[in-house]
């Protein structure tokens, strides 16, 4: 059964969810007002601003990196706390105009490069240990926002791949069907819509190559998830492994974080 995911009325913003109310399998719900996932918080109006404060949000979760953050820094009240926590090393994430060129040099001529480079995102995601450190530190801090309506919203710069895979490991220590999770992960696509056409027009002079390399890096697929999912299996034994081996998220941590995030209702 279908999900839909709670939107968030921002006005200056995009893919700013509640995941509150999805249901696990033992028929509990996601609270609402507690957890919330995002793309960049860099031009919110003031207006916007204040609707996270009276929301409830108190913390503040950056997955981007330094030169990301740097650029377009988060736009929020004085009431949040504001972390820090970059899943991809400076070194892996830095692109200089040397890069970006050949880069797009590479886009405009090889068929799938996009997708390719985007599998390897979703490998650097898993098996990096930046990556597992930052991971690591999301649950400390879901574990800390402990407090009845107050709210953590988690982000990178769409939203859609350093979060949507926050969101899979939450979701999945929460207890959610994997249809439900799956669901989540690709509503991004929906949320990013205005942006990839942007993005995809830009580039519609470049040819059809350029373009669908560039629309595989603006969006979710099912396939990078999957790799993701894939490699968590093959290496150490699935998702539920992965999160307690390498996240280091102990038994009291899930019934802590399913004691702070569900409710009966």
């Amino acid at each position: 059964m279908e999900q839909k995911p709670l939107l968030l009325d921002i006005k200056h913003g995009f893919n700013f969810r509640d995941l509150g109310s999805y249901e696990t399998l033992d028929g509990r719900k996601i609270k609402k007002h507690k957890i919330l996932r995002s793309a960049n918080l860099a031009y919110l109006s003031e207006r916007d601003v204040n609707y996270l404060d009276d929301y409830g949000l108190r913390y503040d979760v950056d997955f981007r990196s330094i030169s990301e953050k740097e650029v377009e820094p988060d736009r929020i009240s004085n009431n949040v706390h504001y972390h820090f926590n970059p899943v991809f090393s400076e070194d892996e994430t830095r692109s200089t105009k040397k890069d970006q060129e050949t880069r797009y040099k590479t886009y405009s001529k090889i068929k799938n490069a996009g997708f390719e480079d985007m599998l390897k995102a979703y490998k650097d995601i898993v098996l990096t240990d930046g990556a597992k450190k930052a991971y690591r530190q999301f649950f400390d801090l879901l574990l800390a926002n402990d407090k009845e309506n107050e709210a953590l919203l988690f982000h990178c710069t769409a939203g859609k791949d350093r979060t949507g895979m926050g969101a899979v490991y939450l979701l999945t220590a929460l207890g959610v069907d994997s249809k439900i999770i799956h669901q989540d992960y690709l509503a991004s696509n929906v949320y990013t819509e205005t942006v990839r056409a942007k993005k995809i027009a830009d580039v519609s002079g470049m040819g059809p190559v350029m373009s669908a390399n560039i629309k595989a890096l603006f969006e979710v697929n099912e396939a990078y998830l999957n790799h993701a999912l894939q490699l968590m299996k093959d290496n150490f034994g699935g998702i539920n492994n992965y999160l307690h081996t390498e996240l280091k998220l102990n038994e009291q941590e899930v019934s802590d974080l399913r004691k702070i995030y569900l409710t009966d209702k």
